[in-house]
């Protein structure tokens, strides 16, 4: 990546598991630089702000308020729970500060326009996750489409598959809750991507179901804790893109094991095997007629992790060009899963009302 003139001072709201991840990123960049952070619990906040890059002065703050009042915070990485995203984002945005967020963008579609008004009458930029679509995996995958290398795209398949996390998580209730549910949880990887690879959602139809009305604990010092399924588990989809391909969709919690692949692109001259976009990386395959061929790492930023989507706005800022993991992007991906669900329980297809701009592409100049 290219540097910006001077680094994006950032303050964190939200010092849970997966602000390390984000930690891990940031200090190798000199893109940015972690200054504030605050978190409901004090000790997480001490323990992140001990963790940053040697030098680095960061202020352990009380509340988002305090913040988001800072002059040495630019931006606000909010790593917040979903239910609080919005929030928090606008109470950044009103301070003048940039936002940059973990998914959803918001728990509703009222709650994402509300987001996305306020940035442009402030003039401020908001990202949102996943930013794993910018890696290598979607990247090269992206180029192999943009390059004709598959003809025309005709369809496309997504599947995330699983027994559902309670089998692993202490605490898994939340994930089986109004805004939880496989589509919600994971559908934002899977969405970003085919958005990336195949263009904005016009029409969806579906089908959902829940199989179990309760599930069981089966890790941790709650085990054997039973507890009720308030959404549908498994959901299926057939998305219809701006250019006219077919997505084909599954997210579900109630599969024991599957050999089903992650995401397949199929032109009118070769499919393509796109790998999980619940990574950065992987290997990407074509198929011509004359077998499976892997093709090089072409496009994205290489070795890139949590926090990637923030950098790119940052040298975005620098270089006056949009940003690729937009909250308009976010927007228009959790629209389309709230469409989704509505024509699951309608039974019929729907338009998808919001749209998008397909992201730059991450290509080798950009790295």
């Amino acid at each position: 990546m290219g540097e910006p003139l001077k680094p994006l001072n950032i303050g964190i709201v939200g010092a849970g598991k997966i602000s390390g991840a984000y930690l891990s990123t940031l200090r190798s960049l000199t893109s940015v630089r972690l200054t504030a952070v605050t978190d409901l619990d004090p000790s997480r906040a001490r323990a992140v702000a001990e963790q940053a890059r040697a030098g680095e002065e960061v202020a352990v703050l009380p509340s988002v308020a305090a913040l988001v009042a800072r002059d040495d915070v630019d931006a606000v990485l909010n790593l917040t729970i979903p239910a609080a995203h919005a929030d928090v984002a606008l109470a950044a945005i009103r301070a003048g500060k940039h936002v940059y967020g973990e998914k959803p963008l918001a728990a509703n579609r009222e709650e994402a326009d509300a987001v996305l008004a306020a940035a442009r009458e402030a003039g401020v930029r908001v990202g949102c996750a996943p930013d794993t679509v910018l890696g290598s995996g979607t990247q090269t995958a992206r180029k192999a489409v943009d390059d004709g290398l598959i003809g025309r795209p005709v369809a496309a398949t997504a599947f995330m598959t699983g027994a559902g996390h309670e089998r692993w998580h202490p605490d898994p209730e939340f994930y089986y809750r109004p805004g939880g549910g496989p589509l919600l949880d994971m559908g934002p990887y899977y969405l970003s991507a085919l958005v990336h690879l195949l263009g904005p959602v016009v029409r969806v139809t579906g089908a959902s179901s829940r199989p179990r009305a309760r599930r069981t604990i089966g890790s941790g010092p709650r085990a054997g804790h039973t507890f009720p399924v308030e959404v549908d588990t498994h959901i299926t989809g057939v998305l219809e893109h701006a250019g006219g391909a077919l997505s084909t969709l599954v997210m579900s919690f109630d599969v024991r094991a599957a050999r089903l692949p992650r995401i397949e692109v199929h032109g009118t001259d070769a499919s393509l095997s796109v790998p999980d976009p619940n990574n950065f990386d992987g290997a990407v395959e074509i198929h011509r007629g004359d077998g499976w061929e892997t093709l090089p790492p072409s496009a994205g930023y290489p070795g890139a992790g949590r926090g990637t989507g923030l950098v790119d706005l940052a040298e975005a800022l620098s270089e006056g060009r949009p940003h690729r993991a937009s909250a308009e992007l976010a927007a228009h991906v959790l629209d389309t899963m709230l469409t989704l669900m509505d024509a699951a329980d309608q039974g019929r297809a729907l338009p998808v009302t919001s749209t998008c701009e397909r992201p730059a592409p991450v290509t080798a100049a950009d790295t």
